[in-house]
């Protein structure tokens, strides 16, 4: 019986010829993350175990969520990581004006790639599936365990094939395919499973689409998402990573629990509403306007540059509407650089929007764009849960890019057709 993407690459790191779905496996690690948030609660288990790091080049340190400092507990929990980082000699840590959201920079900077086995502290970790790897969060002890020994267990989750076919139109990004499947399989649908993408539609997205995609396989309560291994791929990865790396892709009789078809032609933009991802309608068939107060461009979903170059496209001639904030957060200092390279920072300040240095900022409800009471936001951030952003009665709808700058301009839940 052949295995799939995710079998393949546990069966590897676990030294084994085979696995099946709910087998229990150790396997070695090939990266360990963690940013300012879980980064000291892992820390202070570690220290607990006596024991110097497995490997100071497989552990990344990521201050991102809270920084730069936004009070002194923010300060004192990158404090934590900095000492460590130095104590240790990791090579993979980042201070201010070199860091970014970490979703963003791994695998920007070729941390993470084919083959690979990741664990990190942060549910989105499953970002890099994108790049071909089986990657997945864990808790703060897992975590903590990890970076001592460079091992962590697993059970073999099921797979679901998500089947993609057609191309997708002009106006749709990752996105709205994830948030489309979503909508389809339900918050719970892939529940410990792995979402396999499949297909001949692979080939029509972009190396972001992917990312953003492979992001949000936690919001269907998955295992980790992965893509396989292919010329879109290959081009991002080569010229990033310096090592070797060991691509996968699933063997022609792997065994899947289900398949979900997805005909790329046949989306169109969508917005999910509050308060799950999984509230999802095509901005199109909203019967009556939603005023918004609140619009943020970014995150570890989609604030790579291809983000910008939407945004920018669209902002482009335009201002923001004058009841709407507008905060644009690219995801690290390189796309900050080719924004304003390419003129994406004047356009969207020439618009009135808002331009912050590379962090996570509000999508988490740090800081940078806290909602009030009663406010709504327009966001491409990958959470909307209730009080997610700010206060427990305003609303997050999230959508890509695309829908979001078109928001940004009417002062409502917009698709990009609408901009004229």
């Amino acid at each position: 019986m052949g295995m799939n993407m995710s079998e393949k690459i546990l069966a590897r790191h676990a030294g084994l010829d085979h696995v099946e779905p709910g087998q229990l496996v150790t396997c070695r690690l090939d990266m360990v993350l963690a940013n300012d948030v879980t980064g000291p609660p892992s820390i202070k288990e570690f220290e607990k175990t006596g024991r110097p790091v497995f490997d100071r080049t497989k552990i990344a340190l990521i201050p991102d969520h809270f920084q730069p400092a936004k009070d002194i507990k923010s300060s004192e929990l990158a404090k934590i990581m900095r000492d460590f980082a130095r104590k240790h000699d990791i090579l993979h840590y980042y201070e201010q004006g070199r860091v970014g959201i970490e979703h963003v920079i791994l695998p920007e900077k070729g941390i993470v790639g084919p083959g690979m086995l990741t664990i990190g502290a942060d549910s989105h970790t499953c970002t890099y599936g994108a790049v071909n790897g089986f990657s997945t969060g864990v808790g703060t002890t897992d975590l903590a365990v990890g970076m001592a020994t460079g091992e962590a267990w697993f059970k073999v989750p099921e797979a679901i094939n998500v089947h993609l076919t057609g191309k997708k139109p002009a106006d749709i990004s990752g996105k709205d395919v994830i948030l489309t499947l979503i909508g389809m399989i339900g918050v719970d649908g892939a529940l410990y499973q792995s979402l396999e993408f499949t297909g001949e539609g692979v080939a029509d997205l972009t190396m972001t689409d992917r990312l953003t995609i492979a992001n949000m396989a936690i919001e269907a309560g998955a295992k980790n998402g992965i893509f396989p291994y292919d010329d879109v791929c290959k081009e991002y990865v080569e010229g990033r990573m310096t090592g070797v790396f060991e691509p996968v892709n699933p063997d022609p009789d792997a065994q899947y629990a289900r398949t979900v078809e997805i005909n790329l032609s046949e989306l169109r933009p969508v917005v999910s509403f509050p308060h799950l991802p999984e509230n999802t309608k095509r901005v199109m068939d909203i019967p009556e306007p939603i005023a918004i107060d609140q619009v943020v461009i970014g995150s570890c979903t989609n604030g790579r540059l291809e983000d910008m170059e939407i945004a920018a496209q669209i902002l482009k001639g335009h201002e923001v509407h004058p009841h709407v904030r507008c905060i644009i957060i690219p995801g690290s200092p390189w796309v900050y650089q080719e924004a304003m390279r390419r003129g994406y920072l004047d356009i969207f300040m020439d618009a009135g929007a808002a331009v912050s240095t590379p962090t996570c900022g509000p999508c988490l409800g740090g800081y940078m764009g806290i909602l009030a009471a009663g406010e709504r936001c327009v966001s491409t951030t990958n959470r909307n849960f209730r009080g997610r952003m700010g206060h427990v009665d305003s609303e997050v709808y999230l959508a890509g890019p695309h829908v979001a700058a078109a928001s940004a301009i009417l002062g409502r839940i917009a698709a990009p057709e609408e901009v004229a």
